[in-house]
């Protein structure tokens, strides 16, 4: 007899079903060629509680310069169908052009938004982390969450959670700025 009684393996006798942990898609946004190694410890380091959507790098491979076309690639094969995305903000993310069009496609998603500082992250004369200008704005809007780099699982959930919880706020979404055209030198 095991501790539902006679019903076998995984049966409730009142046909109740436990509950299962959400597993959230993420797409991490991340600028390649400076931060790819954080990239790949985030996940490696959370791959088994996140379905992280796997990164194709779409700054070589979407082979049009129709700005439209690109968008679209971002929209409809990386931002739809996550959650969440999580930007990786090292020494240059501030700067990229991509990074900008995949929070500008989030925040039109209404799709969460989470920062987080990597130890490389460059800062101002004030000692503050520069980051993209529009996650900057939906971070002070109260819609995006902040945090500093963690290889702690509870730590990333609860901020994951808190994003999910500030992305209810769709009022707060701040995305009315023109996209970046061109990545800054």
């Amino acid at each position: 007899m095991n501790s539902f009684g006679d019903y076998g393996f995984g049966q409730h006798p009142l046909g109740i079903r436990p509950l299962m942990a959400v597993k959230h898609r993420v797409f991490v946004s991340y600028h390649h060629n400076g931060d790819q190694a954080y990239y790949d410890k985030f996940t490696k380091l959370f791959a088994n509680g996140y379905e992280i959507i796997t990164d194709t790098s779409i700054e070589r491979q979407i082979g049009s310069d129709s700005v439209t076309y690109q968008q679209q690639v971002i929209r409809e094969q990386h931002i739809t169908g996550s959650s969440i995305t999580i930007v990786l903000c090292g020494a240059e993310t501030w700067k990229r052009r991509w990074i900008d069009w995949e929070i500008h496609m989030t925040l039109n998603k209404e799709h969460a938004l989470l920062g987080i500082a990597l130890p490389t992250a460059t800062r101002n004369s004030a000692g503050q982390i520069i980051v993209p200008d529009r996650l900057h704005a939906n971070i002070i809007s109260g819609f995006a969450h902040w945090i500093e780099w963690t290889e702690d699982p509870l730590t990333l959930r609860t901020a994951i959670d808190a994003s999910k919880d500030k992305a209810r706020q769709t009022r707060n979404i701040s995305n009315s700025a023109p996209r970046m055209e061109r990545s800054r030198p």
